[in-house]
C-alpha cells in the first residue's frame, strides 16, 4: 500500500494490540512490553538496515535501541540531552539519539520549519508487506530552540492552557484500514469550497427575502450542514450532495417557526403590543397574496382584524395580557398560514440541496484532477478483530505537493495567508496545533506540509462557522477546563465524542472532518466511531437530528460491547418541546445517573476560543445542561456516577464569579429563542 497522505495501520508494528503478544524468534512478529505498548511504542522492521527499530505513535519518534520508560522525555529534553546512555548503545548517545548517514543530508520543503538535515521523506519511507512505516530518526518537536523561522514574542507568564495532551487514551477499537473515499486536503480546493459555500449561504438569504419576506433564521444554515451530514453519504465533507430525504426537516422547521415573522422574547409591554400587531398584519398580508383556501382566508382575515379592533381600544392592557392574546392568534391563524408557506419553503430547502449537491461534484472533479495518482485501493484490509487503542484517521490517498502558505505573526496571533486568503489563530492554539501535528501525523516528518494543512483545517472552521458575529460559535462550544480535569480524574475520561483541533482537551477525540482533522488527532466523525471499550465525554453541537443520532450510536455500542464502557452526555435541558434525544437517554436501560445544572449557573468555552480575546473565552448558559451517565454492566463498575465523585463534577461546572463576557448574550440568544 502506499500511503504518503498519513500511513496505514501495520498490523505488528504501527498500532498497539489490546492484548499485545509475547516475544517470537520471527522479529517482524515481536511486540513490546505491555508498558511500552501503552506508552505507544512499537517494534518495526527496517529494510533498508535488515535491523528492528522501535516507533512511537504518539510522538513519531523512532529508536534502534529498546526504549526506556522515563529516560528521555521528547517535550521537555528534544534532544536527549540529559538522557542516559542506552543499553547496548553508543555511550555518547542518549535515548532517542542516533548517528547520522549522509544519505540522509536533504533539504526542507516550501512550508517546512524543520532542521534542513532531516531525512527526506523518500529515504524514511519503508516498505513491509503491505504496509509502511517511518525508520528512526531524531524526534520531531516543534518547540525544538532554533527550528522556528519566525521570532517568538515573549511568552505570556500568565497565559492559561485549556488543553493537556498528556492525557493517554483508554479507547480501545477494532483495528480499521486506512480511509479511501477521503481526499487529501489542498489549500487550492479549500478556496474554491469557501467561495462555493458562501455563494450558498448568499443565495439561502437571497431565496428567504424573496418567496417569504424574512431573514434566514440565525444558525439555521449551520445547523443545516450538521442535519445533512448524519445521513448524507456524498463524498465532500462539507457540502451534502446524497441524503434522502432531500427536504431537510431542520432547515424546514426553523424557516416556518419564522413566518409570517420572526418572534423574539419580549421584556416591555411596549414591545409586545408591537410584535402582537405585526404579527396580525403579517399574516392577513401572506393569506391574501397566496392561493389560500375560502375558509382558511376566512379565519385569519377575521382573526387579524379582531386582534387591531383590540389594540385600538384596549390601551391599558398588560404585557401578559398581550402575549396571550398573542399566543391565541398563532393557534387561531398559525395552521392556515403553514399550509400557504409549506410549498414555497420546500421549494427552499430543494433548492439550496441541489446547488450544494453542484457544489459538491464540481469540487470532487477539479480535486481528482490535483492528485498525482488516481484514488484506487492501494492496500489489503488489516484484520478486523484485532482490538488496538484508538489512533488518527489515517487517509489511503497519498497527499501531492502542496503549494506555499505564508506565516507572520500580528501580536499574539499567527496570521498564515494563500492567494491573498488570511486565517488566522493565536499564538497558543497555533502551538497546540504544532503539538497535535507531531502525535499524530506520520507521513510529514519535517513539517513541509504543515502551514499548508494548518491553513485547510483553519479555512475549513472559518467557512463552517459562517460570517456573522459569533456565528457558529454556540455550536462549537466546549466545557470549562476543570470539569474535563474533574471527569479525567473521577471517571477516566480520556476522549472526547465532538470536538476539533482547536476546541478540543485530549489529544484524541472525533470530529467533522476526517480529512483535514486527522493530522492533528481526530479519530473521525462520532457515528463512524465504533469503540469497545473506555471512558467518553459527549457534548455535541446542539442540533436535533445531530443529538437523536448520537443517542441511536450511544445504545448500539452499549448493546455490543461487554467490556467497560461509559458515556458521560452533556445536552441542552430543553423542556419546552423537549427534544427526542434527551427523552430517549432518560428512558435508556443504559442510563445510570441523570443531573442537571441550571441556567446560568455554569458557563462554556467560546467556540471561537483560538481567535477570541482572552476576556471572551468563557460565556454564561442561558439555558439548563442535563448530564447524562449512559453505562454498560462493566462501564457502571468501573466508573460508577457515585454521589462523591457527582459532588466534585457538580462544583467543577459551577461558573466562576470572575469569568463574566459579554459574549454570553449574543452567543447563547439564539439557544434561549429554541427552548
Amino acid at each position: 500500500m502506499s500511503n504518503d497522505s498519513q500511513g496505514s495501520v501495520c498490523p505488528t508494528a504501527s498500532h498497539l494490540s489490546h492484548s499485545p503478544d509475547s516475544y517470537s524468534d520471527d522479529p517482524l512478529s515481536l511486540s513490546p512490553p505491555d508498558e511500552l505498548v501503552q506508552a505507544g511504542w512499537s517494534k518495526c522492521w527496517s529494510r533498508r538496515e535488515n535491523r528492528p527499530y522501535y516507533f512511537n505513535r504518539f510522538t513519531n519518534q523512532s529508536l534502534w535501541e529498546v526504549p526506556v520508560l522515563g529516560q528521555h522525555d521528547v517535550i521537555s529534553d528534544p534532544l536527549g540531552l540529559n538522557a542516559a546512555p542506552a543499553e547496548g548503545g553508543d555511550s555518547n548517545l542518549g535515548n532517542g539519539q542516533r548517528k547520522r548517514r549522509s544519505s540522509e543530508e536533504q533539504g526542507g520543503g516550501p512550508n517546512s520549519f524543520k532542521p534542513k538535515d532531516a531525512p527526506s521523506a523518500g529515504e524514511r519511507t519503508l516498505t513491509r508487506s503491505v504496509c509502511y512505516q517511518v525508520e528512526p530518526t531524531t524526534p520531531i518537536s516543534p518547540s525544538t530552540p532554533g527550528v522556528k523561522p519566525w521570532s517568538s514574542a515573549p511568552e505570556d507568564k500568565q497565559a492559561q492552557i485549556y488543553w493537556d495532551l498528556d492525557v493517554q487514551t483508554n479507547a480501545v477499537i477494532r483495528e480499521q484500514a486506512p480511509a479511501s473515499h477521503h481526499l487529501p486536503p489542498h489549500p487550492e480546493i479549500e478556496l474554491q469550497r469557501a467561495q462555493l459555500v458562501t455563494k450558498l449561504r448568499q443565495h439561502y438569504h437571497e431565496l428567504c427575502h424573496q418567496r417569504e419576506g424574512i431573514d434566514p433564521p440565525r444558525e439555521s444554515f449551520n445547523r443545516w450542514l450538521l442535519e445533512r451530514k448524519v445521513i448524507d453519504k456524498g463524498h465532500d465533507p462539507l457540502l451534502p450532495s446524497d441524503c434522502d430525504p432531500v427536504i431537510s426537516p431542520s432547515m424546514f422547521r426553523e424557516v416556518m417557526n419564522d413566518i409570517p415573522i420572526r418572534l423574539s422574547r419580549i421584556k416591555y409591554k411596549e414591545e409586545a403590543r408591537k410584535l402582537l400587531f405585526k404579527y396580525a398584519e403579517a399574516a392577513k398580508k401572506m393569506i391574501d397574496s397566496r392561493n389560500a383556501s375560502p375558509e382558511s382566508r376566512k379565519v385569519v382575515k377575521w382573526n387579524a382584524e379582531d386582534t387591531m379592533n383590540w389594540l385600538r381600544r384596549d390601551h391599558s392592557a398588560s404585557k401578559e395580557d398581550y402575549m396571550d392574546r398573542l399566543e391565541h392568534l398563532r393557534q387561531q391563524c398559525g395552521p392556515h398560514v403553514a399550509a400557504v408557506a409549506k410549498d414555497s419553503v420546500e421549494g427552499i430547502c430543494s433548492k439550496i440541496y441541489q446547488l450544494s449537491a453542484e457544489y459538491s461534484r464540481r469540487l470532487r472533479q477539479t480535486h481528482l484532477s490535483l492528485l498525482q495518482d488516481p484514488p484506487t485501493e492501494a492496500c489489503a484490509s488489516p484484520p478486523q478483530s484485532r482490538l488496538v487503542y484508538c489512533y488518527p484517521v489515517r487517509l489511503a490517498i497519498p497527499s501531492p505537493a502542496l503549494p506555499r502558505v505564508e506565516l507572520h505573526f500580528e501580536n499574539d496571533m499567527a496570521c498564515l495567508r494563500f492567494r491573498g486568503e488570511m486565517v488566522k489563530v493565536n499564538r497558543g492554539h497555533f502551538s497546540k496545533l504544532e503539538l497535535l501535528y507531531r502525535y499524530s501525523c506520520i507521513d510529514d516528518p519535517r513539517f513541509d506540509k504543515f502551514l499548508s494543512r494548518v491553513w485547510c483545517l483553519l479555512k475549513r472552521y472559518q467557512v463552517m462557522f459562517g460570517s456573522g458575529a459569533n456565528e457558529g460559535s454556540g455550536l462549537q462550544g466546549a466545557l470549562p477546563v476543570s470539569v474535563f480535569e474533574t471527569l479525567n480524574r473521577q471517571f477516566g475520561v480520556s476522549f472526547e465524542c465532538f470536538a476539533s483541533p482547536l476546541n478540543c482537551y485530549f489529544k484524541q477525540f472525533c470530529s467533522a472532518f476526517p480529512d483535514t482533522d486527522g493530522f492533528f488527532g481526530s479519530r473521525g466523525p462520532f457515528l463512524s466511531f465504533c469503540p469497545v471499550s473506555g471512558s467518553f465525554e459527549a457534548n455535541p453541537p446542539f442540533c436535533e437530528e445531530l443529538m437523536d443520532a448520537m443517542v441511536t450510536h450511544f445504545e448500539d455500542l452499549l448493546d455490543q460491547s461487554s467490556e467497560p464502557l461509559s458515556f458521560i452526555v452533556f445536552v441542552p435541558e430543553w423542556r419546552d418541546p423537549v427534544t427526542p434525544a434527551l427523552t430517549r437517554m432518560e428512558a435508556s436501560r443504559f442510563l445510570r445517573h441523570q443531573l442537571s445544572i441550571p441556567a446560568y449557573e455554569h458557563e462554556y468555552r467560546s467556540g471561537s476560543q483560538h481567535i477570541c480575546k482572552r476576556d471572551e473565552m468563557y460565556y454564561r448558559a442561558v439555558h439548563g445542561t442535563a448530564v447524562l451517565f449512559l453505562q454498560n454492566d462493566a462501564g457502571f463498575v468501573k466508573w460508577a456516577p457515585t454521589p462523591e465523585r457527582l459532588a466534585e463534577l457538580t462544583a467543577a461546572y459551577r461558573a466562576s464569579s470572575t469569568r463574566t463576557s459579554s459574549l454570553s448574550q449574543s452567543v447563547s440568544s439564539d439557544l434561549e429563542l429554541r427552548q
